[in-house]
């Protein structure tokens, strides 16, 4: 199973897929190998320490953030200016590129320069943080691989149980898509969505099934001709023999990802929605995943 990044309200959708399918009698998390990239690696992690119905229960009991003196659109605007700033940020990066080595090399130059600038602090924040989202901080048994770079190198990273990174380091590695490196020892990482694209599916070459959930339905700021983006992959998992099936967000829901990928108060519907799709679909991938 491969879950692909897209911010807070991805992280939602994951969750309230993978529980709507759980709740329709189709349980996923049993995967021999589950791939997590970015708010797709704390999905990764959360599931390995909860049920998926206690998990979207978690999601729904939590009320909104107050945001005083903002209502309306307001609230879309504060939420999405830092996640629009980054976009631009990127896609100014991208566009200088020769190729994808090329654009993590300058991806992981821009977050060490502005490493340097910052006072170093927010490592530390940053692991609380996501610490206090996982369930379990342990490894489970059954295979997760989750995705980063190298910001010192551009070179992709996979961590799994053998690598000897806490499994809430590997996390926040994985997720340090904003700015700044997340430091392991002496090593710095940003976001793993930075190795290909969101979902990096290629790494589940060789599995007869993979199921991909992508919360960016498979969108990518890369030049096509990189070939990096989820399409082309899939195309190569199939033709290498691999039965795939991909969910993305349905219409209705799709103005809840991107731009608005960090609003706080889209959480819930985020994951009703994803919930709703997880039950609808679950009868038709029963074959498909047994």
């Amino acid at each position: 199973m491969v879950l692909g990044g897209g911010g807070s309200t991805g992280n939602a959708w994951l969750i309230g897929v993978i529980a709507g399918l759980f709740d329709a009698g189709l349980d996923v998390t049993t995967a021999d190998l589950t791939i997590g990239t970015s708010a797709g690696s704390t999905a990764a992690a959360q599931i390995a320490g909860a049920t998926p119905t206690e998990l979207l229960a978690a999601i729904l009991a939590i009320a909104p953030q107050q945001r005083t003196g903002l209502v309306g659109s307001d609230h879309a605007r504060v939420a999405s200016r830092p996640t629009t700033d980054h976009l631009e940020r990127m896609k100014k990066i991208i566009a200088s590129a020769e190729d994808a080595a090329d654009m993590r090399r300058r991806m992981g130059a821009a977050a060490l320069e502005m490493d340097a600038a910052s006072d170093g602090s927010w490592p530390t924040q940053w692991r609380g943080t996501v610490a206090a989202r996982l369930p379990s901080q342990r490894w489970p048994q059954r295979t997760v691989l989750i995705t980063a770079v190298d910001a010192h190198t551009g070179d992709p990273v996979m961590f799994d149980r053998h690598s000897g990174v806490d499994l809430v380091d590997a996390v926040a590695a994985s997720c340090a898509g904003g700015g700044l490196p997340y430091r392991i020892g002496d090593d710095r990482y940003i976001d793993g969505g930075y190795r290909s694209n969101a979902e990096n599916a290629d790494l589940a070459a060789g599995y007869e099934r993979v199921l991909v959930l992508s919360p960016l339905g498979g969108r990518t700021l890369l030049p096509l001709n990189w070939g990096m983006q989820l399409a082309a992959q899939v195309d190569e998992l199939r033709a290498g023999g691999s039965w795939v099936e991909t969910i993305f967000p349905d219409s209705s829901s799709e103005h809840m990802f991107g731009a608005n990928a960090m609003d706080l108060s889209l959480r819930p519907p985020a994951a009703r929605a994803g919930y709703d799709q997880g039950r609808a679909l679950a009868e038709q991938l029963t074959e498909f995943w047994r």
